[in-house]
């Protein structure tokens, strides 16, 4: 059996042993028994060109444990791995690169942009799977899949024409998330709100019969697309108002004045102005009253022809103008300074634009219900519980789902139109004549689309595969609480919808990973912690285990160094405690096989009472997902009874002549370092791997061996007795600090037999070298 060397290299150690466990198929599920039960988690699926952040740092290092301790525990664990093809972050990746170059994406056109996209993702689309090996991903590799696969861009058009069939896609014009400079409709998800110091404008808008009525607004763009005014039917100011004409500023086109209890009285004037082509809250108002709808902008945001005399003007230099005139034409009342959140785009940073625009559209509400009643029955499960209400309500309140991007990289959309009849055809394979009439739609689907499909696609559907068939349902879908609307309540109604099954039945969330201060990590505040110089300076073990052990599910944490200097400590005992075990083994050929107890002293009844204890507290701890206080839990043991004491203790006999009672010790060293090896490699797989492989074991590798059980030798005799002479050893050591009693030299303390008799030689030996035991009584 090779030494352990002085310190863990885990620079050397972790490439070395990770390729080991590759090599060998441990990561596939096959490595289990014929028969066994499966465990299943598909990954959220990091962008292809993206690096490794801690938000990956997190998802990774939950759902690595989750996956080894269920292979540890005989489960035919596959965790699925992939990326995504992340749609507006790759083409607009693309198109700087194109720019840098010189190049418009226009220029050389549709398919020489998407070739180069390729072959750009070719070159540097492994990036993010080798950082996720970095991490000790156990992910099976031989079944990553990308959302633009063939096989995953044929679930996609299966999915869609299936919808479509079924009446629940449509094409159709409705209020949209617009990015002005994507030139594309955006998700929710896509849209970030920032705090930002603006004007508020306040107005006189004239109404017929010489009166007025104020209003306030930030955006007097909007002006130019009112189409009324609403003031609330219990107001008394403005009552005499409803009903009457109001006339938009510098227009002069006419529009009513309603009445709807949505208005807030206290906000503001009273008042507000109606522009339902350009704000949501507007657009469902003028649902309700039956009014007109007016776009006044294009899509790079300039004010087009509805916008009269301001036609061609962006829209910040026509509020800049609009105001100008209307001061000039006394309509203005006061500017004040304003704190409120913009919409801006999450990748072009530029302040989004709610448009009125032709789109793609799933009438979401069939999957919805769904959705809903398979949370209410108990189908699924979250993790924490409370987020189940927010889950409800989002459902609830659904909105049809706008699904079409006017991107060039993506799944496009497959709607055929007849260039000469208009005629459009939905198909799975496209017209099938080659009269060169046929043009295809130019939008792609939002990257969400195929994201809804992956627990269930990534394993082959629409085919009946034998993946598909041994492996979904999955187990459980783990990711960051911040997409739960997004992503995971929109796979749960796809898989439901196309396969008739909840694709998980648990949805663990984690939070966000924040600076120490509890701040959100920005480049702007300079506190972006880089995983993988965390992982250079401290190992992937060290990192992982804090990440896991100072999160809880659904919390947010604060990253410190400290803690990651603190985790890097305790391997560095674990190997410390594991070398001293290694040295004191003699030649003993031993395996990790639970001692018999009739041959146990009270300090090894003592310590595998605790171990009792610990395994026992863990499966309680990973069954309700507590994950970090798990791990709290063994570091506890470690570093608190089984290293500080029970080496201790064990030096008496380990350098006696008992060679029966030499045996015992060392076996109890054995079976205890081997189980506490066991619950921490899912924690920290890299350092338990290299300390198991140097002790006695059996098996090819601890990643692939039995998931410790408990050893049933639970003792309070032991615990109570031990107990005391822990406090006495203590109790002397304190004496000796507070008096500065020089370290070398010998105390007499004074103890009563007729407590202490049982344990009597363990008390002698623990106070040697700081005291000389003697009786009184």
């Amino acid at each position: 059996m090779p030494e352990l060397s002085k310190n863990f290299d885990f620079h050397e150690a972790e490439s070395r042993l990770y390729a080991f466990w590759e090599s060998k198929g441990y990561f596939k599920p096959e490595v289990a028994p014929e028969g066994a039960e499966s465990f299943v988690i598909a990954i959220p699926p990091p962008n292809v060109t993206g690096a490794l952040h801690n938000g990956h740092a997190m998802f990774v290092s939950l759902e690595d444990l989750m996956i080894r301790q269920a292979r540890m525990q005989g489960k035919a664990a596959l965790w699925i791995p992939g990326t995504d093809h992340a749609g507006i972050a790759t083409q607009l990746q693309m198109e700087k690169m194109l720019r840098e170059e010189g190049i418009d994406r226009r220029e050389i056109g549709r398919e020489a942009f998407l070739e180069r996209t390729w072959a750009w993702k070719e070159k540097y689309g492994g990036q993010i799977q080798n950082q996720l090996r970095r991490m000790g991903a156990s992910c099976d590799w031989e079944r990553e899949r990308f959302t633009l696969d063939e096989g995953l861009s044929g679930a996609v058009t299966e999915a869609f024409v299936t919808l479509y069939e079924q009446g629940l896609i449509y094409r159709g014009t409705r209020l949209i998330n617009w990015s002005p400079g994507l030139q594309t409709a955006v998700s929710d998800l896509e849209v970030e709100n920032k705090e930002v110091d603006i004007k508020l404008y306040y107005f006189n808008y004239p109404v017929e019969g010489g009166e007025s009525l104020p209003v306030a607004t930030t955006r007097p763009e909007t002006i130019l697309g009112d189409t009324a005014l609403a003031v609330n039917p219990n107001d008394p100011r403005y009552q005499h108002l409803i009903g009457k004409t109001a006339y938009v500023p510098m227009l002069n086109r006419s529009i009513p004045v309603i009445a709807d209890e949505f208005v807030d009285m206290e906000f503001g004037t009273g008042a507000l102005k109606i522009t339902p082509g350009h704000d949501f809250n507007d657009y469902e108002l003028a649902q309700r009253h039956g009014l007109s709808i007016l776009n006044v902008m294009n899509k790079d945001a300039t004010i087009n022809e509805q916008g009269g005399p301001y036609a061609g003007l962006d829209r910040y230099a026509c509020r800049e103008k609009l105001w100008a005139d209307m001061q000039a034409a006394g309509m203005t009342l006061r500017e004040e300074d304003y704190h409120t959140t913009l919409p801006v785009s999450q990748r072009g940073g530029e302040v989004i634009e709610p448009l009125i625009s032709e789109q793609w559209f799933v009438k979401i509400q069939p999957l919805a219900d769904r959705a809903i009643a398979a949370m209410r029955n108990g189908d699924i499960r979250i993790v924490p519980e409370r987020f189940e209400k927010v889950y409800f309500h989002w459902l609830e309140n659904i909105q049809d789902w706008c699904i079409s991007r006017q991107l060039w990289w993506g799944h496009r959309i497959p709607a055929w139109y007849h260039r000469e009849t208009g005629e459009m055809r939905v198909l799975r394979a496209g017209p099938s004549d080659d009269s060169g009439l046929w043009e295809q739609d130019p939008d792609v689907l939002d990257t969400w689309f195929s994201s809804g499909l992956w627990p269930f696609s990534a394993l082959g559907w629409p085919h009946q595969t034998p993946d598909l068939s041994r492996y979904y349902p999955n187990s459980v879908l783990e990711t960051g609480y911040d997409i739960l609307f997004f992503w995971v309540a929109r796979m749960i109604m796809m898989g439901l919808w196309f396969t008739g099954k909840p694709p998980f039945h648990t949805v663990y969330l984690h939070g966000l990973v924040r600076d120490e201060q509890g701040r959100k990590m920005s480049k702007t505040l300079g506190n972006v912690v880089d995983p993988l110089d965390t992982m250079d300076t401290y190992s992937t073990d060290a990192l992982r285990f804090t990440l896991l052990t100072g999160s809880t599910p659904g919390n947010d944490m604060n990253l410190a160094m400290s803690r990651v200097e603190y985790s890097r400590n305790f391997g560095n005992k674990l190997w410390q405690a594991a070398r001293f075990v290694q040295s004191n083994l003699g030649d003993a050929e031993l395996t990790p096989q639970r001692p018999d107890p009739t041959t146990l002293d009270l300090p090894e009844r003592w310590i595998l009472s605790h171990l009792t204890e610990l395994v026992e507290t863990v499966d309680r701890l990973f069954e309700s997902y507590q994950y970090a206080e798990a791990g709290r839990q063994i570091l506890d043991f470690v570093w608190e009874q089984f290293a500080p004491i029970y080496l201790e203790v064990s030096k008496h006999t380990l350098y006696s002549e008992d060679e029966a009672a030499k045996t015992t010790v060392r076996q109890v060293l054995v079976y205890t370092l081997d189980t506490v090896l066991r619950l921490l490699h899912p924690y920290m797989p890299f350092i338990t791997e290299e300390i198991w492989q140097h002790m006695p074991h059996e098996g090819e590798a601890l990643c692939v061996a039995a998931w410790p059980s408990s050893p049933a030798l639970r003792d309070e005799v032991a615990e109570t007795q031990m107990s005391l002479l822990v406090d006495l050893v203590q109790q002397v050591r304190l004496v000796r600090n507070e008096y500065n009693v020089d370290p070398g030299k010998r105390l007499h303390a004074l103890a009563n037999p007729g407590r202490l008799a049982t344990c009597w030689r363990t008390m002698a030996t623990s106070l040697r070298g700081c005291a000389t035991l003697r009786t009184f009584g």
